[in-house]
């Protein structure tokens, strides 16, 4: 997911998140505001990072009002530091204090998938192994989430179910066993699809092996057991190591030389990181 693909098809999301925030009016800041008064407003990183999602955070003040502005002082991929001025926003004051929250919330969960992939890319660094992330993401963030994770030097499997074939227990259990499942995706999908098997067996590998699997997922193996199953695939597809993926042991994994390395913990389980909007005041 790239920012051009953002851009594209962000607002639409933005307005849902917008009026899940605000269904009729902002009562605190019209309270307080009742008229139009232009302002400024810092943003400011409150922890080390790497910044992602800036043009996200802007574009929400511009749907609410298009005559907000924005200096941004670094780029989305950047290390940030605790304390660090990352943009200046101005325009009606009643539009920042509104929209406030929302932009926030896309920023710091984007740059906080962000930092938390750019950590566990570090530990893949030197190596043949690409890191990727899953389909398990927040319910319509997925196109901001996994755009983060680029960010942070992770890469994307498949954006949704349309994108690859990826055969996993269930789907083989209603074919009836991997070799008809495979038959069937090969004769459905289109030619330019690859076809992904999960296994959790080195006796699934084998099948897999036979079938023509194009890439061979070890779904919750050991590292014995993963051992084995890349000797046994000797090359014939491709091999993706999934499930208990974590700090800890993924130095061990890499070194078994598997392919990919997919992991859901980079968007289901990375905190966020903390930045705020601050010094308001009138201009």
């Amino acid at each position: 997911m790239d920012k051009i693909a953002l851009k594209l098809n962000m607002d639409r999301l933005l307005l849902m998140a917008l009026r899940e925030d605000m269904t009729s009016e902002d009562i605190s800041t019209n309270a307080v505001m009742p008229k139009e008064q232009r302002g400024t407003v810092d943003l400011i990183c409150k922890q080390d990072g790497i910044i992602a999602g800036l043009d996200v955070f802007v574009r929400v003040f511009e749907l609410l009002d298009e005559t907000t502005c924005a200096t941004l002082l670094c780029q989305d991929g950047d290390a940030v530091k605790k304390g660090q001025l990352l943009a200046t926003v101005q325009g009606d004051i009643r539009v920042l204090l509104s929209g406030e929250r929302v932009a926030l919330n896309y920023l710091q969960r984007m740059s906080g998938i962000a930092t938390y992939t750019g950590d566990i890319a570090k530990l893949l660094q030197g190596s043949q192994t690409t890191l990727l992330d899953t389909r398990k993401t927040t319910p319509n963030c997925r196109i901001f989430e996994k755009y983060a994770v680029r960010v942070g030097g992770g890469h994307n499997h498949r954006y949704n179910l349309s994108d690859g074939v990826l055969l996993k227990d269930n789907h083989i259990s209603a074919a009836g066993g991997i070799t008809n499942a495979v038959r069937l995706a090969k004769a459905y999908a289109p030619f330019v699809h690859k076809i992904e098997v999960e296994v959790e067996t080195l006796e699934q590998v084998q099948e897999a092996v036979d079938a023509g699997a194009d890439i061979i997922m070890l779904d919750n193996m050991t590292p014995e057991q993963m051992r084995q199953a890349i000797a046994l695939i000797g090359g014939r597809a491709q091999t993706e190591c999934s499930g208990n993926v974590t700090r800890e042991n993924i130095a061990a994994l890499v070194a078994l030389g598997v392919d990919y390395i997919s992991s859901g913990a980079l968007t289901h389980s990375s905190p966020i990181l903390d930045i705020s909007m601050k010094h308001l005041h009138a201009i």
